[in-house]
């Protein structure tokens, strides 16, 4: 072991080298006894520490936001993406179903101008109902083809998001167009009112949901209650509450027209049963009557055509101009789908 004087005469040792590590702070300087010194050499390194430490935690935190970022516009452009590839596909869809429906209605109107051409081909001499039943036929094809561009126009104004203003324009249009068809029916049914009653001027399909001459108002306003969304409670409450005063109008027309029609056959019956007693002039006043049942019919008809038209217009009056626009489109669409199934029922394949 060295001895403290070997350390003095200059010779190396291990233990000279480290108490001579220990002595001297630095090269070429004292080795420093000054408490002070040591105490600002200390703060020195741990202030150099902490700062080193809060640069690292700063850029680390940089960086988890600068991560956090980059994910969220990477969610963002896929999300974004995601939903381009889905109105693509929609757009798509609705052009798809838009030139089908365009196809059926195409069919549908040649079935119709066959189906007049076949019921009047065989004699040449109409009477004058004859003649403006043929003229209403013709009208109403005309008023269908019209229909069906102005719904199209509507559908094209809905998918394209159109200002308000434009929609509505649109709704006034197609609405005064089907006023122009209760006009026309009117005045069909003063001519021959069991030609509006029978239907002859729809498809077959449409004739087995015929109530009076026309569509159930009920039925419309259920359709409605049930496809239209999102609906207030108050406009839900609304369209209810019309459905239900709906219903006990067309009941009492229902009944008034059963009444009719059994006051005819009791009339047609008491007829039979003295057809071998009874003189030239009763059996000439129970064909008048028998003839002014049947005249009121016009009647019921006219105020089953009126209850259909307030159903539209209450429509309009409850929803707004958007809902009223597709609702418009689903009221068409749905009878676009009954002439569309009756053209190809006519036209399946026959076993």
């Amino acid at each position: 072991m060295a001895t403290d004087d070997e350390c003095v005469l200059g010779v190396e040792t291990p233990n000279c080298w480290q108490e001579s590590n220990m002595i001297y702070a630095s090269p070429g300087t004292d080795a420093s006894t000054d408490p002070d010194i040591d105490k600002n050499i200390q703060m020195f390194e741990q202030g150099h520490l902490t700062a080193h430490i809060a640069s690292d935690s700063s850029d680390k935190s940089k960086g988890k936001l600068g991560q956090k970022t980059q994910r969220r516009l990477a969610q963002n452009r896929e999300a974004a993406r995601k939903s381009r590839l889905r109105k693509k596909a929609y757009v798509q869809q609705l052009e798809n179903s838009r030139m089908k429906l365009t196809q059926l209605e195409q069919e549908l109107q040649r079935a119709l101008h066959q189906g007049i051409i076949i019921s009047t081909s065989g004699d040449q001499h109409h009477s004058t109902s004859e003649n403006e039943a043929l003229a209403f036929n013709m009208k109403y094809v005309h008023w269908l083809e019209e229909h069906n561009k102005q719904i199209n126009e509507l559908r094209t104004a809905v998918h394209t998001h159109a200002g308000d203003d434009d929609l509505q324009s649109i709704v006034s249009t197609i609405m005064a167009h089907h006023e122009e068809i209760f006009r026309l029916k009117s005045l069909a049914a003063k001519a021959d009112a069991l030609h509006v009653l029978s239907g002859t001027w729809r498809t077959p399909l449409e004739r087995c949901f015929l109530w009076l001459g026309g569509f159930r108002p009920s039925e419309l306003l259920k359709l409605l209650a049930n496809q239209l969304e999102p609906l207030t409670e108050q406009q839900l409450a609304n369209i209810c509450n019309h459905q239900q005063s709906s219903q006990q109008v067309e009941e009492t027309l229902s009944q008034g027209m059963e009444a009719i029609q059994n006051l005819l056959a009791e009339t047609i019956a008491s007829q039979l049963g003295r057809a071998g007693s009874s003189s030239s002039g009763n059996a000439a006043d129970h064909t008048a009557v028998a003839l002014g049942k049947i005249g009121a019919m016009e009647s019921l008809l006219q105020q089953a055509d009126d209850l259909r038209l307030q159903s539209l217009q209450k429509m309009q009056r409850v929803l707004t101009t958007r809902q009223s626009a597709r609702a418009l489109l689903l009221v068409s669409d749905y009878f676009s789908r009954l002439r569309a199934l009756s053209s190809l029922w006519i036209a399946r394949p026959q076993q």
